[in-house]
């Protein structure tokens, strides 16, 4: 196929239908006839990225290998497709704006007033072509975020109505999601909500090819019928959406509706019967029959958000897999753990994860858990923060530096054993500013860490301003508490283990981002291996 084609997925009636899910479930079926697949995600909000939004705003922030702040979808197109994404995979509204406003004060435009059409709109459509031009994908696939309708998305809206225009109805597609909502009083499912989404997309100049409908229960052939009456599509080109109990079925069930096929007919490709979807069956199939179940407490402080642990929260998923356990996940917030209390909450489980985030809020809960679990001998994953806190709860509980603190905590502390990395130290804006992306770490041998990943060079992720201080780092192995992972090009100490405890590992990486459905993290796998076990 010498064209790229480009796939628009919309959203109408009301927002968080799972535009993502479906995108990358397209995406997954496209992958297994043999494509080359990316999706990239379009935010209409003003923010330059999430690094800078609290997660009760916007979920988690998802980090790329480039260093990418990015929106959580893009962890579900990598959790799916197993490739990783980029900078290029996650376009704002701010991104756009500081782009253009950029050039017109370089003055690029020579003096022409700077409007939405054409300037913003091209600049949109550059973004989107961007991995098109790289000439290695058959397909791309862009979400855009926001529901159809809202003013924040309508540069967008006009952006892929002059892409069509431009790019032919041959190279390219629009999918518009909605949701036909039932309504218990009348036992009825109502289409109408669709109806006037399309009818808004159609005042917009865009008339979609395919509508996904999101909806609880079974949609008649008389509904969808209707549907593409009303909405002006053909009728295999209505496919329901149902709800089912884990998102990764959803590629199977929109593999029923002959979503994949649909969309190839449209674009002229011939549809192909060889779909190697077996191995994502399988895993489906042991995420719905575990043979056991294991409680795991994340302990956190936005757990009243779940989608603030997204990644963690599926690493588990996968993890579980593999082990065919299904690990039951147990929000644990951080300010309602105190030495009191922390025992009743902690009780029952079998595993303890420390979650990453930032500041000194439930500080002092997260070093509570840290301490039940090492003293109790229950496996212990500590993610970024959650790292730290093993070390401060080390240093102040078994090296006996009772003053021992993060410099991010307290200022004044006299046993710095975390602190302010070298070139973070003049950093005065927020944004974009950590230490992001894909860095190098070495592991030693015999460490839980080398029996998990199985090799001694491994790149992770990172997201943070802080480190372990390595004037502590004798002090600390001397203790009990071993550096088993140290970055060869800085010193920077990436994982730290008890080896005298069952299983007890603090990362200052970000694991949780590079777990994916046919590739779990070695970390997760490792750490629910040791919850499991009796």
């Amino acid at each position: 196929m010498s064209t790229t084609k480009y796939i628009f997925v919309t959203g109408g009636v009301a927002s968080s239908l799972g535009k993502g899910i479906i995108s990358a479930s397209l995406a997954k079926l496209l992958q297994a006839r043999g494509f080359k697949v990316t999706i990239q995600k379009l935010d209409p909000y003003l923010n330059v990225d999430p690094g800078t939004l609290n997660p009760y705003e916007h979920g988690e922030c998802y980090v790329t290998d480039d260093g990418a702040e990015t929106d959580l979808d893009l962890g579900h197109y990598e959790r799916f497709l197993g490739v990783p994404t980029s900078q290029a995979n996650n376009v704002t509204t701010g991104r756009i704006y500081q782009s253009v406003i950029d050039k017109e004060r370089r003055g690029d435009f020579l003096g022409k007033t700077v409007q939405i059409i054409p300037h913003i709109t091209d600049e949109i459509k550059r973004r989107v072509k961007i991995l098109g031009k790289q000439g290695q994908y058959d397909f791309v696939i862009t979400e855009i975020g926001g529901t159809v309708g809202d003013i924040e998305s309508l540069p967008y809206i006009e952006s892929v109505r002059q892409l069509r225009y431009e790019l032919g109805t041959q190279n390219s597609l629009v999918v518009h999601l909605t949701l036909v909502p039932y309504l218990n009083a009348s036992g009825e499912l109502k289409t109408k909500p669709t109806q006037h989404s399309v009818k808004v997309l159609l005042e917009n100049g865009v008339q979609p090819d395919i509508l996904v409908l999101r909806t609880e229960h079974e949609l008649s052939d008389d509904i969808k019928r209707k549907v593409a009456l009303f909405c002006n599509v053909a009728n295999d080109s209505v496919i329901q959406s149902i709800d089912v109990s884990t998102i990764y079925e959803v590629p199977l069930k929109m593999q029923e509706q002959k979503l994949d096929e649909v969309a190839l007919q449209k674009l002229g490709i011939q549809v192909k019967k060889d779909v190697k979807i077996k191995p994502w069956k399988d895993f489906v199939q042991k995420v719905k029959n575990p043979q056991k179940r294991v409680k795991i407490g994340l302990v956190g402080k936005y757990v009243e958000l779940p989608d603030a642990y997204k990644s963690i929260a599926e690493a588990f998923v996968h993890a579980g897999a593999v082990n065919s356990v299904k690990v039951d996940l147990e929000y644990i917030h951080s300010e309602e753990l105190t030495a009191d209390t922390v025992t009743d909450k902690l009780k029952d489980l079998k595993g303890v994860l420390v979650a990453p985030g930032f500041g000194s809020r439930g500080i002092s809960g997260k070093l509570e858990a840290v301490k039940f679990a090492r003293e109790n001998n229950i496996p212990f994953l500590g993610i970024c923060l959650g790292m730290q806190c093993a070390v401060i709860e080390f240093a102040r509980n078994v090296l006996n530096y009772s003053d021992a603190n993060s410099v991010e905590m307290s200022r004044t502390t006299t046993k710095p054993v975390i602190d302010l990395m070298e070139e973070q130290k003049g950093v005065t804006e927020m944004g974009g500013t950590m230490r992001l992306g894909s860095y190098p770490c070495e592991i030693q041998k015999n460490s839980y860490a080398y029996d998990a990943y199985g090799v001694v060079n491994i790149d992770e992720r990172h997201r943070h301003r802080y480190e372990f201080n390595n004037k502590f780092i004798n002090q600390f192995a001397e203790g009990g508490m071993k550096s088993t992972g140290i970055n060869p090009d800085t010193g920077l100490v990436e994982i730290v283990e008890i080896p005298s405890h069952k299983w007890f590992v603090g990362v200052q990486f970000h694991p949780e981002y590079k777990s994916t459905v046919l590739n779990p993290h070695p970390l997760f796998v490792a750490f629910v291996r040791a919850a499991a076990e009796e």
